[in-house]
């Protein structure tokens, strides 16, 4: 990714074909050390081709892609009228357990 963004910020810049010398250089200007195995597999990749065509092309890809997001059912409406009352059921009480101290921390308390 990063020589990428180093390709594009080139393309951005009035470079049309960066080289690799050019995306080191920009690399080298942050700290970056290039990955020249990358790097040359990036630039084949990329030789001769227009970055605004890839990009543009890459998008219409991205748009047939589903994206998730479908959301859940609606909850079934309460009943209406006087049936209310009769549909709710009565929920048992649970009965109050005393409260204990727990060891699950192991008598480590870190807030206290």
């Amino acid at each position: 990714m990063k020589h990428l963004a180093a390709y594009l910020l080139l393309g951005l810049g009035g470079n049309t074909s960066p080289s690799a010398e050019d995306i080191k250089g920009v690399l080298s200007s942050v700290g970056i050390d290039a990955d020249d195995e990358r790097l040359d597999k990036l630039i084949s990749e990329l030789d001769g081709k227009d970055i605004q065509e890839l990009i543009a092309e890459g998008s219409t890809k991205l748009a047939s892609v589903p994206s998730g997001g479908g959301g859940g059912a609606a909850a079934p409406a309460a009943a209406a009228g006087g049936g209310a009352a009769a549909t709710e059921e009565k929920k048992p009480e649970k009965e109050a357990e005393p409260e204990e101290e727990s060891d699950d921390d192991m008598g480590l308390d870190l807030f206290g």
